[in-house]
């Protein structure tokens, strides 16, 4: 599979059987992945790989304390999405929301199921491999786009291993109860989980495909 193919092939599944993953194969994935750019080569990315216990100590004790109705809400390290989003990203992303929970038959007053499946991604969506990947808080915008090359290199890596991926900033919410289960320095800031196994073929959800808009409508070509 050449690059061009595993950019097609990538989707975020958000359903997963309980296959496991090879070690070896995620070694060489993580391995091949720090040839990312970024500046300087300073390679700014920190990533904690679990599975196993250890990922369901974690799940464990995640979802507990989102359930808990005397734990204080959450602070999320940074906001996901600015507020208000404008257009046409809003657009894009309610356009998102509403193809993924039609796919699951799910109303959209039907606040309750959305809330359920939106919880999932705090198991993981059932993954057999969960990556948290965090940046150093002294850092600037340029590291950032450094670890964003770093992740979808992961991305297509794996896709090219004919492993599957879902790429979850909404683990940003929650940072402060995983920080009570990993315990990472506290210079480094929580940027997003990874969701890492084989798709469930059968799940609907993973039917969604999501559209790009048009090179016309972001692309300026000069002469």
């Amino acid at each position: 599979m050449d690059v061009r193919e595993a950019l097609h092939a990538r989707r975020s599944a958000r359903a997963f059987t309980d296959r496991e993953v090879a070690p070896e194969l995620l070694t060489r994935a993580l391995t091949d992945a720090a040839y990312a750019p970024s500046g300087g080569n300073i390679q700014p990315w920190h990533a904690v790989v679990l599975r196993g216990q250890s990922l369901r100590t974690l799940v464990d004790h995640v979802t507990a304390r989102i359930h808990d109705p005397d734990a204080p809400p959450p602070t999320p390290v940074f906001p996901v999405y600015p507020s208000p989003l404008k257009s046409p990203y809003r657009e894009r992303r309610f356009s998102n929301g509403e193809e993924l929970y039609a796919l699951l038959g799910i109303p959209r007053d039907d606040r309750p199921a959305r809330f359920r499946q939106f919880d999932r991604n705090f198991r993981f969506f059932d993954a057999p491999v969960a990556l948290f990947l965090y940046i150093d808080r002294s850092m600037h915008q340029p590291q950032w786009a450094d670890l964003g090359m770093f992740l979808q290199s992961l991305l297509l890596l794996l896709t090219a291993e004919g492993v599957d991926t879902c790429p979850q900033a909404a683990w940003a919410i929650h940072h402060e109860a995983v920080a009570e289960v990993l315990q990472p320095p506290p210079e480094l800031m929580l940027f997003c989980g990874l969701a890492i196994g084989y798709a469930d073929s059968t799940a609907a959800i993973n039917r969604l495909r999501t559209e790009r808009a048009p090179l016309a409508e972001w692309c300026t070509f000069l002469d």
